[in-house]
């Protein structure tokens, strides 16, 4: 990694007006206009948008266990390329991270990276298996230090053990970060449940399949008092539930993931399974409603629910495909294109989303702070003019499902510091 003292010259500083930004010692040194670079390097970042460095909720980073799909070395350059400084890496590895070894072994992996910082999210029940409480207290008291706890990939669907999950969690200001799926509702699903999989004969997942878990969850962590987050939020009635529970003033929390902001299940006529996804890709009103809601603040953050598979778990057909989807190195241009270029969105507000948010909702200190004098330099340096074709052969990740090959996208991420280190410097890594 890159270790110097650096003057970003010129950048639009949450969008606004231009500023000089001095990294001293790991630190953001000085703010101001017409700053001396002294010795340090000087980056010109003239028309260029500063952001804080992006915090990522929902990371599948597949070590231990699937090192053929992702490592944590290859997932955190992914996350550096795309301008993330932290990503909290869920639970469903081999084995599954439900004791404290297997978390300290991540969050261990994440430090020797170097390349981003991994906060390890606890699986809430042994094996996912949904019967029993995994060592919560134990990972919470471990070096990761864990906050976040999700089954995902699975849903928690009793109500009992969903229940016990967010008491015990009260007592370290934990989350429980909920897969809200309704595994009978679900069974055999391929796809969103509607006119698109009326056609294709495709199992459907229907949307109150995901509602209704959300329904039960933001009612129990009223009842209990406790935080519940709502992972890759996909339904315009999943919206209006999370919207209630907020003006009620019940301590709820929810993401959407890019794609869900993007891509609709009019894809999968082509039946081509890097559309396949869980939750599914769903209607147009649905990406509408979502992208209202995150502009709105009632979802409060994007997450990207990277999840890496190799190629021979998606080059086949359909019904035997894994789901999921790539997306660190690609999410920024997605909320650039769906939220920014529309005009829902500022910059300011995709710092909110992006990074304030995740980092408070993760409790994740020194990410998500104000880029002013004395806080860490967790930077990431957005360059939103060009115009670029996906193009997974050059990704940093070890796996190459995304949905966007071949697709133009706007934006590109210069630079990405990790506390005053250059991560990625001219889109590259260092």
């Amino acid at each position: 990694m890159t270790e110097a003292n650096t003057l970003i010259r010129g950048a639009r500083v949450l969008g606004g007006e231009e500023r000089d930004v001095l990294i001293e010692g790991g630190v953001v040194a000085a703010v101001g206009t017409g700053l001396d670079a002294g010795d340090a390097r000087v980056v010109d970042a003239a028309g260029q948008i500063l952001l804080p460095g992006l915090v990522d909720l929902h990371t599948h980073l597949r070590e231990p266990g699937r090192e053929d799909s992702e490592t944590v070395l290859t997932g955190t350059r992914a996350a550096a390329v795309g301008g993330f400084t932290a990503v909290h890496a869920m639970a469903n590895t081999f084995p599954v991270a439900d004791t404290a070894g297997v978390v300290e072994q991540v969050w261990r992996l994440g430090r020797e990276s170097g390349y981003c910082d991994v906060q390890p999210v606890g699986a809430v029940t042994v094996g996912l298996e949904g019967a029993k409480l995994a060592e919560l207290g134990a990972m919470h008291e471990s070096a990761a230090g864990v906050r976040v706890f999700s089954d995902d990939g699975k849903c928690v669907d009793d109500a009992v053990i969903m229940r016990r999950a967010l008491e015990y969690v009260k007592a370290f200001d934990g989350v429980i970060a909920q897969h809200a799926q309704e595994p009978r509702l679900t069974e055999g699903a391929q796809m969103n449940e509607g006119a698109v999989s009326a056609e294709l004969g495709l199992t459907g997942w229907p949307a109150v399949a995901e509602e209704s878990i959300i329904a039960r969850d933001v009612l129990l962590a009223a009842h209990v008092g406790s935080r519940v987050h709502i992972c890759h939020l996909s339904t315009a009635g999943s919206v209006e539930i999370v919207r209630w529970a907020k003006s009620k003033g019940w301590n709820v929390t929810a993401e959407v993931t890019p794609h869900h902001l993007l891509l609709t299940d009019d894809l999968v006529r082509s039946y081509d399974p890097v559309y396949k996804v869980n939750p599914p890709l769903r209607t147009e009103r649905d990406v509408l409603a979502l992208r209202e809601a995150l502009a709105d603040g009632t979802i409060d953050c994007v997450a990207t629910d990277h999840a890496p598979h190799p190629q021979e778990d998606k080059d086949c057909e359909w019904g035997a495909a894994a789901m999921g989807m790539v997306g660190l190195e690609t999410a920024l241009s997605v909320v650039q294109h769906t939220m920014v270029d529309t005009g829902l969105l500022d910059w300011a507000g995709v710092a909110d989303r992006m990074s304030h948010r995740p980092a408070a909702i993760g409790r994740l200190a020194g990410h998500g702070r104000p880029i002013e004098a004395g806080e860490p330099a967790n930077l990431t340096l957005l360059d939103p003019a060009p115009r670029r074709q996906v193009d997974p052969a050059g990704f940093a990740s070890r796996s190459r499902n995304t949905p966007y090959r071949g697709r133009e996208l706007p934006g590109r991420v210069t630079h990405t510091f990790l506390r005053g280190r250059a991560t990625v410097v001219g889109g590259e890594l260092v």
